[in-house]
């Protein structure tokens, strides 16, 4: 079912923060919500090691519609009453060109229990959002989803010219392949992952309605790319503002920083309105709209509506500990919250913008005692060996095996490991072998300064209705 289009959309945020209870309490005030696809295998797998509180993710595995997958996922992860906090939690395997069918059984159903989660109980809109850098993920991860009937696929950090023809494809049941960013790769070489929803169900095709895609762009050059270039149907452009939280597209041109450290923007990263309005689709812009005037003015500027991110990223449902929230509230409420845009953080290269809170990897102190370690390698960059194959490194891991892989050393100055600090974010952190427990870094964007403005009198905490009633003051009940 694909809905009237929504003014708001809840923006997409970190790994397994704009979990399935955020998106499912947004949607089901009509608004579109949308959960996080970013390391979902390991999200569920953890999930289910931790117990499976409220035995939700083995309610939905009960749902996915191809025999023996949730049987071969329960019997790998689930520990009854979960693991003990000391104790390491189980490795998945890492992404792959070529993954084998434990990881494709992950990466599938754990996309469709998120968005079945997040659908039950309502009638209203939810999407998913993806980074087009992640890639090798993206066949099986959209399938998953699908599967469980999501209205919106939403992608950005990267280019996403083949996602629309991928969308075609996969509700047909035929196979697809997608292409792979290769440091090095000869002219005229190509590189690609593929996935067969026949041979991944049996030869039986469960129902796998086309989704709507919305591309997340900055540019206006980009987006006119998109209509006239891509492999299908684009169905609209998030425009995403440098204040947005989480990566951010580099600014344009020779890129300079601030006296603080921080990349400068300017005219050049604004996007021509103009542009967007003569390409005759919907789009919605975000970074910096958390106001209802602000929301009047995008929709006068011919916007559909505005996406938010920061202003729900605090809420009860949202997927952070309760802690984080308590600290970011409380650094909110007294005016200290600040945010740093790390132009090196992110093994991406793109900016990241990351909260400051003493004892997060924020702290240069706790980001230097870190032990260096590539476990789960959603953030990796592939390479093309001497001999023509694909490797992996990440500017992030160990730096003699960075270095050891032709990566240049410079490259690993401030690197941060993402991957395992965003899982941590969540709850689920990985005890490391030396007996480390892995940290936090906390990402928002600009509005975190004033997200304590949404919780009501008397109340310690706010919920997502109380941010769409004060962003949608006459249309939430």
């Amino acid at each position: 079912m694909i809905h009237d289009l929504p003014v708001l959309i809840q923006g997409g945020m970190g790994a397994g923060v704009s979990d399935w209870r955020l998106a499912r309490a947004v949607a089901s005030t009509g608004n579109l919500g949308v959960v996080s696809g970013t390391g979902l295998d390991t999200l569920i797998a953890r999930r289910l090691q931790d117990g499976d509180p409220g035995e939700h993710v083995r309610r939905a595995l009960d749902a996915f519609p191809i025999d023996g997958v949730a049987e071969r996922i329960i019997e790998k992860y689930f520990i009854d009453g979960g693991k003990e906090p000391e104790e390491r939690y189980r490795s998945k395997p890492m992404p792959r060109v070529e993954p084998s069918r434990n990881l494709l059984d992950l990466i599938v159903a754990s996309n469709f229990v998120e968005v079945y989660l997040a659908r039950e109980g309502h009638s209203g809109p939810v999407g998913i959002n993806y980074l087009e850098k992640i890639q090798t993920p993206h066949l099986p991860a959209i399938y998953g989803a699908m599967l469980a009937g999501v209205d919106y696929v939403l992608m950005g950090a990267g280019i996403p010219m083949a996602i629309p023809g991928v969308l075609d494809r996969l509700s047909e049941g035929l196979p697809v392949e997608y292409r792979l960013d290769v440091k090095g790769a000869e002219r005229g070489e190509a590189f690609v992952t593929t996935f067969d929803p026949s041979e991944f169900s049996g030869g039986t095709l469960p129902p796998a309605p086309r989704s709507k895609f919305l591309a997340i762009v900055s540019s206006h050059i980009l987006a006119t790319a998109l209509v006239r270039k891509a492999s299908g149907r684009v169905d609209g452009f998030v425009i995403e503002g440098p204040t947005a939280g989480g990566h951010n597209a580099p600014p344009r041109g020779k890129v300079k920083i601030s006296d603080v450290g921080e990349p400068i923007y300017g005219d050049r990263d604004v996007p021509d309105l103009d542009v967007f309005r003569e390409l005759g689709l919907p789009f919605w812009l975000a970074g910096g709209y958390g106001e209802p005037g602000q929301i009047a003015e995008a929709l006068r500027l011919g916007a559909t509506g505005v996406q938010v991110g920061t202003a729900f990223a605090y809420c009860e449902e949202s997927g952070f500990t309760a802690e984080t929230k308590r600290q970011v509230l409380a650094l909110s409420k007294a005016g200290k919250a600040k945010i740093f845009t790390d132009p090196v953080a992110s093994p991406t290269g793109f900016p990241f913008k990351v909260v400051e809170i003493e004892g997060s990897l924020s702290d240069r102190v706790v980001y230097e005692k870190r032990s260096r370690i590539c476990d789960l390698g959603y953030l990796r960059t592939a390479y093309r060996r001497d001999d023509g194959t694909v490797g992996w490194r990440c500017p992030s891991e160990p730096v003699d095996d960075y270095l050891r892989k032709g990566g240049s050393e410079a490259d690993t100055i401030g690197r941060k490991c993402l991957c395992n600090s965003l899982i941590a974010n969540i709850g689920h952190p990985q005890v490391q072998r030396n007996g480390d427990v892995e940290g936090e870094l906390i990402t928002s964007g600009d509005d975190v300064a004033n997200v304590a403005r949404f919780i009501p009198e008397g109340r310690g905490s706010y919920r997502a209705i109380d941010v769409i009633r004060y962003l949608l003051p006459t249309s939430t009940p």
